[in-house]
């Protein structure tokens, strides 16, 4: 589930939002023209999200909706998928887009899933302007695993 209304996101001050850079900015439209791929028959909200990682790769995903709406899939969630399943481990950045122009930014659930694998920027439009904002900044109290051997 993508947050989106037409002011920042609830709870976030709005100044720990700064500028994109440019290979941010192309990131985020890489977003918004993937995100006319989403599969959202019931909403109408289509998400697209691009993960940048290393070597300069970048690995997409659309929200995926279906009728039993818990099972529908999250833009950036898709994305992070993607890239693990490619074998990336390390992210520079995670960029959400919708189709339409309107507001989004990752939800509780995307976030803890993003913090999985470090502290990565977000790039989303809030307030309608397209802001970046640390992961740490997003997801203050992020959920951690006590310490277990990993396979």
């Amino acid at each position: 589930m993508t947050l989106h209304a037409g002011s920042p996101v609830a709870g976030c001050p709005q100044d720990l939002w700064r500028e994109p850079d440019r290979d941010e900015r192309a990131l985020w439209e890489e977003a918004r023209v993937v995100a006319a791929r989403a599969y959202a028959p019931y909403s109408g909200f289509h998400v697209g999200a691009v993960v940048s990682a290393g070597a300069g790769l970048s690995y997409c995903g659309v929200n995926v909706e279906n009728a039993s709406y818990p099972v529908g899939l999250c833009a950036e969630r898709a994305a992070l998928a993607a890239a693990v399943a490619a074998g990336e481990r390390r992210f520079a950045a995670l960029a959400v887009a919708t189709a339409d122009g309107r507001d989004a930014a990752p939800c509780g659930a995307c976030l803890q899933a993003l913090g999985e694998f470090g502290d990565l920027e977000i790039v989303a439009q809030v307030g309608d302007e397209v802001r970046v904002a640390p992961l740490r900044a997003l997801l203050t109290t992020p959920f951690q695993a006590p310490e277990a051997p990993r396979a």
